[in-house]
């Protein structure tokens, strides 16, 4: 009974991404320039877009606005039928140095009553404060970070959603939410412990401590830490690598990644279904894969 639960349940997931990719077949993504964010294409690959938070005058701090710009745009890349990649960055010298202080302090004046209902009202306030952001996890292609300086807060959790991260060696990290007065937000007790483990996220969550590239390498949270210039390269590189390979199988392992699994049986559930559609709407592609094996293996 439990691996028929999870047969059902990987067969909805299933026709979830066969859905996602038969909506990308309406359109292809265009360089987009709304000012807080910015969409182009790598120049190199077409299908990888480079999508920028703009706003490097304030450390692209995250505010309402900007994250109704940012969902938005998530909204239309995942539409689209030609984007195989996506790439994170920011503008100027940090990645994001978080939540923006005029939002957070608007929203101690509204739960200044500290009655039930202005809790609630902050509640449905923030639940939307993060969805704006953490709306990249519903664009059905990987995507990589590129943090080129600071991220900290709110916008490290935005760099943590994202699938890979390369950073700056000199770039501050923290989840200072604790420094604030705050508890952790924007699935930060959710994506940190699953990244670095529970004991150093315990660590980083209740001291609020600044790390540099490298001990995020160390501990698991970066791919990589490189020279500053060296990362949106770097980050380019990869994305480039992951769209060398086909898309369906590109995208269902992201879907499966961000799922996650919780035994062995529903993992090989999600692999045997995912695979059989291979085999059937991507046969093409195994097909020629295949061969290409073949010929090396002749070669040899």
């Amino acid at each position: 009974l439990q691996f028929l639960y999870f047969i059902g349940k990987m067969d909805n997931m299933r026709r979830a991404v066969s859905s996602a990719i038969k909506k990308c077949g309406r359109r292809h993504f265009s360089t987009v320039d709304s000012g807080l964010v910015l969409v182009r294409k790598d120049e190199v690959d077409e299908s990888i877009a480079i999508v920028t938070l703009n706003n490097g005058d304030k450390l692209n701090a995250l505010t309402e606005e900007m994250g109704d710009t940012l969902r938005g745009m998530v909204a239309e890349l995942s539409k689209s039928e030609s984007l195989r990649a996506v790439v994170l960055t920011g503008a100027g010298r940090a990645f994001s140095a978080g939540g923006d202080m005029a939002f957070l302090r608007s929203r101690i004046e509204a739960g200044s009553p500290k009655t039930k209902e202005s809790q609630e009202a902050n509640e449905k306030v923030m639940l939307d404060f993060y969805d704006r952001f953490l709306s990249v996890k519903r664009i059905p292609v990987p995507i990589i970070a590129a943090v080129n300086g600071p991220a900290v807060g709110a916008g490290l959790c935005l760099a943590m959603a994202c699938d890979i991260r390369y950073v700056s060696q000199s770039a501050a990290m923290s989840v200072n939410f604790s420094r604030l007065g705050i508890h952790p937000g924007m699935g930060s007790s959710y994506h940190l412990p699953l990244i670095v483990g529970t004991q150093q996220a315990a660590r980083l969550m209740l001291t609020g401590c600044v790390i540099k590239g490298d001990e995020a390498q160390k501990m698991g949270l970066a791919l990589e830490s490189l020279p500053t210039e060296e990362v949106l390269p770097a980050a380019l590189k990869l994305a480039r690598e992951i769209t060398s390979s086909p898309a369906l199988p590109v995208n269902q392992t992201i879907a499966t990644l961000r799922k996650g699994v919780s035994s062995l049986s529903e993992s090989l559930s999600n692999e045997a279904i995912a695979q059989a559609e291979d085999f059937g709407i991507g046969g093409e592609d195994v097909s020629k894969g295949l061969d290409a094996v073949m010929s090396k293996a002749k070669k040899a």
